[in-house]
């Protein structure tokens, strides 16, 4: 008979029987009582009133009595704490039992038994298990590390049980390697500061090895762990690489994906013209395709890795156009995923199949699909220009079903192909006009009106056909209202003698009857405009406008790097950064590529660093000649560049002014990261927890990167460094001091409000070397009323050690040349923003006094550029 029957069982007294069968001698009746109380638990019924005798129990050599009994512990442990140490001595010998089954059982219930007052008693038996000769038994225990730890993190440091863990990383075991991987993630990732996957080559040797023999569970710990660490060069990342691809054709779909990561994110350091590289391209393609063949649900969690992976590297895939046609019995969720990925893979080497594809789709019953099929037809017009003429017949074909939602999604589609083709399409017009009655959806209406209003010199009927919207102009959205009243503004500037009145109905409509904000604006900025300047209004709403771009639904590249990073997770499928949706206190790693370039580098931090260079002046392809021009023939080699100056650390806020809480800092510039240096100090007798940190707007748009890692609380008389990046994307307004910045702290205790000065060096990006003749050109071109001229004094560093000092802080020597003995360096400065400063320094030997000449198209940087030559030259 099976199990089933001790889940039948409804008589009242129930509780005594039990506990009176739980104390028989006969082993088979205790075994049926045990099961009988797993039952009534599993079942929502309170049988902790039983708890001693279950306990009792586990004196026994029956295994499967053992595991049922350690089940209940588990359940129940929480509820009966003082109860539950009544176990702990059967753990301890649990623990020595000869049978590796019964000590490995005995460690995994103690890691679930989540009470603070059994787990130090827990510590001796788990560094036993820890060190135990059989590999299950310690691979059971390494996972019990990260339960305890999640208890009690502290306990664990103190007995020195992470260190145990990393050793486990070198065991013979590959199961034991792969949980003591598992298990130090686990805790890196709630400790996002502590360096305790502390990955080396010969680490990162003893895990690939173990790669090919774990299970695939151990497979996916290993290479996750894999996938964040950083390369030395590009042949340490072509090696890890070969010995990766072997699990793209793993059986499990989780495998493939993290090998998929790993090599995504190691092929950007491989160089593009190396025969591997190439090879890995190919070898890429088959297990992604073959992903495509598993149930929907998994094609699913494919197609949104895939539609990343399309991004970041189309080259990959673009060969497999195929396996993305829709088929007929494809769920919506995956018909829509795919449709994606088509468009994003459409070329001109295979733009015919694709629309031959997408207009069969268009002819679909699903409507939802079927309008995203239309648009798609759009989205390939603009894509691919040499398609665009094809793409505009076939919508026109679509057009003259009279299937009413396609018609509407067509005339939407169109319009964006007239904002990519100006003056190309247009004979199309006509056709869309006649379908004008049987637009109903107001994107479609919207569309419609502003093709009318755009071209309204080649319809003849445009006032009628416009003035048919105005009839029912309060019923409209407000989208078909901003546009008709736009629309019959232009159609007022080409033929003003026909459309007075009309122009005058819409305006008055706009302003005087209606209540959105919106709308009334507009209205009064057109009426205002042609009253006062009718040239004007011209210039300013019949202007030519810019050409839409191809792909407009692309990830911005910085978060797209973060989300390769995160392939085979839910980020990557939800096509967020796990701080997105990631709750509570554990600390989220903003994860990036590494830099092509410069391996050894931190990954960048946000895009405003990896900006494009300011465009130059078109004065700047002027001819070079006079003046300075034989500056550039004399060669200023510059030595070996020293390390950045760091202002030293200044109290920002005291004690007595933020009710003992006391904050000194520094700024610094590390690889391109530019980093808050805090150090936070309790002077107060309370505890003090829960720090967050804002700031104002400021001149350069500096803003917290991350939140406050400020992860244990902060005792009386405890002081702790904090490093906090800090990103140049945020919002901007100008201070003075330009260089001041306004903070707020916040602890359990009161939000605290103090200001801070930044060297603006930390500013100064690492690719501000400017080019010799787009330098001299540069400076001829700045106006000479831009530049501001200082003096350094009690400088005694020759004109070599000063440039090379400087470089340090990214301010560059783009020349040198000696004049009568002085000698002149010409140098550039990029700020994150995009400002160049440049600069002319006179060091003139045994003189302390340097002058200084600086030039920037925004010369109120220039006071703050010279403070920093002065901080960087004098420390």
């Amino acid at each position: 008979m099976t199990d089933s029957k001790y889940f039948t069982t409804t008589k009242k007294g129930e509780i005594f029987e039990l506990k009176a069968e739980l104390n028989s001698d006969k082993k088979e009746k205790k075994k049926e009582a045990v099961k009988k109380v797993i039952a009534s638990m599993t079942v929502g019924k309170d049988v902790s009133a039983l708890f001693p005798d279950v306990v009792n129990c586990m004196q026994t050599d029956n295994l499967e009595l053992k595991k049922l009994v350690y089940l209940y512990l588990m359940n129940y442990a929480k509820s009966q704490p003082d109860m539950a140490i009544m176990a702990v001595n059967t753990f301890v010998k649990d623990c020595e039992d000869p049978n590796p089954l019964i000590r490995a059982l005995a460690v995994r219930t103690m890691g679930c038994i989540r009470v603070d007052k059994i787990t130090e008693y827990l510590c001796e038996p788990l560094r036993k298990c820890l060190k135990d000769e059989d590999p299950y038994v310690r691979k059971t225990a390494a996972v019990c590390v990260a339960k305890l730890h999640d208890i009690n993190a502290q306990l664990v440091e103190d007995q020195g049980f992470l260190d145990t863990l990393k050793d486990l990383i070198s065991d013979s075991n590959p199961m034991v390697v792969a949980n003591a991987v598992a298990a130090l993630s686990e805790i890196a990732e709630s400790h996002p500061n502590s360096n305790l996957l502390d990955l080396n080559p010969q680490s990162i040797n003893k895990l690939l090895t173990a790669l090919n023999e774990c299970t695939e569970w151990g497979q996916i710990f290993i290479l996750d762990c894999l996938a964040n660490y950083t390369p030395r060069d590009d042949r340490e990342s072509q090696s890890i690489c070969e010995r990766v691809t072997p699990r793209l054709s793993h059986a499990n779909s989780a495998v493939v994906l993290s090998a998929v990561k790993v090599l995504m994110k190691f092929m950007e350091m491989l160089p593009k013209d190396l025969d591997y590289y190439g090879t890995l391209l190919k070898k890429l393609a088959p297990p992604l395709v073959t992903l495509l063949s598993a149930e929907p649900e998994l094609q699913y969690v494919a197609l949104r890795n895939i539609n990343l992976i399309v991004q970041k590297r189309p080259e990959i895939l673009k060969h497999e156009m195929k396996v993305f046609f829709v088929k007929y019995n494809d769920p919506i969720y995956v018909k829509l995923e795919k449709l994606d990925i088509m468009i994003r893979l459409a070329s001109q080497a295979n733009i015919a199949q694709v629309l031959a594809e997408l207009k069969e789709y268009a002819t679909e019953v699903d409507v939802d699909f079927v309008r995203k099929a239309v648009r798609a037809i759009g989205r390939c017009a603009i894509k691919v220009e040499q398609s665009a003429e094809r793409c505009v017949s076939t919508l026109l074909d679509l057009i003259q079903t009279k299937v009413n939602y396609v018609v509407q999604e067509a005339i939407v589609v169109i319009k964006d192909i007239f904002r990519k083709y100006p003056n190309k399409y247009e004979s199309v017009i006509a056709t869309l006009c006649e379908n004008l009655d049987s637009l109903d959806e107001p994107e479609a209406r919207a569309a419609m009106i502003w093709i009318v209003g755009e071209y309204a010199e080649r319809i003849d009927n445009a006032d009628e056909l416009l003035e048919s919207f105005l009839e029912g102009f309060h019923d409209e959205s407000t989208q078909v209202q901003l546009q008709l009243l736009t629309a019959i503004v232009k159609l007022f500037l080409k033929k003003p003698t026909e459309t007075q009145e009309l122009v005058q109905q819409v305006l008055s409509l706009a302003t005087q009857d209606s209540d959105n904000p919106d709308l009334r604006d507009r209205g009064y900025i057109y009426w205002r405009l042609l009253s006062t300047d009718p040239v004007a209004a011209k210039e300013v709403v019949l202007a030519e406008k810019p050409l839409i771009s191809e792909e407009t639904d692309l990830i911005e590249p910085t978060l797209l790097e973060e989300l390769i990073c995160h392939i085979g997770t839910l980020a990557s499928v939800y096509h967020k950064p796990p701080s997105a949706f990631v709750e509570g206190s554990r600390g989220v790693m903003h994860k990036r590529l590494p830099l092509g370039g410069d391996i050894g580098g931190s990954p960048a931090m946000g895009a405003g660093f990896g900006a494009a260079p300011a465009v130059m002046p078109a004065s700047l392809n002027a001819p070079v000649g006079g003046g300075l021009g034989d500056l550039f023939d004399l060669g200023g080699g510059v030595g070996m560049p020293m390390g950045a100056y760091i202002p030293p650390k200044t109290v920002w806020l005291p004690a007595m002014k933020a009710k003992g809480l006391e904050i000194s800092g520094t700024f610094a510039r590390r690889a391109g990261v530019i980093q808050m240096e805090l150090v936070l100090t309790n002077k107060a007798m309370s505890v003090m927890t829960d720090f967050a940190i804002q700031f104002n707007r400021n001149s350069f748009g500096l803003a917290p990167a991350g939140p406050l890692q400020v992860l244990t609380p902060l005792g009386p008389n405890q002081t702790i460094e904090v490093s906090l990046p800090l990103s140049t994307v945020g919002p901007v307004m100008k201070m003075d001091p330009l260089n001041n910045l306004q903070v707020a702290v916040k602890n359990n205790i009161d939000v605290f409000y103090f200001s801070c000065q930044y060297p603006i060096s930390m500013l100064f990006v690492e690719d501000g070397k400017m080019e010799r003749q787009v330098f001299l050109a540069t400076w001829k071109d700045i106006p000479n009323d831009n530049e501001s001229q200082f003096q350094i004094q009690d400088c005694h560093l020759n004109s070599e050690a000063a440039s090379n000092k400087l470089q340090g802080s990214n301010i560059f020597t783009i020349a040198k040349r000696t004049v009568e003995g002085q000698d002149m360096l010409y140098m550039s400065i990029k700020l994150s923003n995009g400002i160049w400063v440049l600069a002319e320094l006179k060091v003139q030997a045994g003189n302390p006094n340097y002058t200084i000449s600086l030039k920037c198209r925004a010369p109120e940087v220039s006071q703050c550029v010279f403070q920093c030559y002065e901080a960087v030259l004098k420390n």
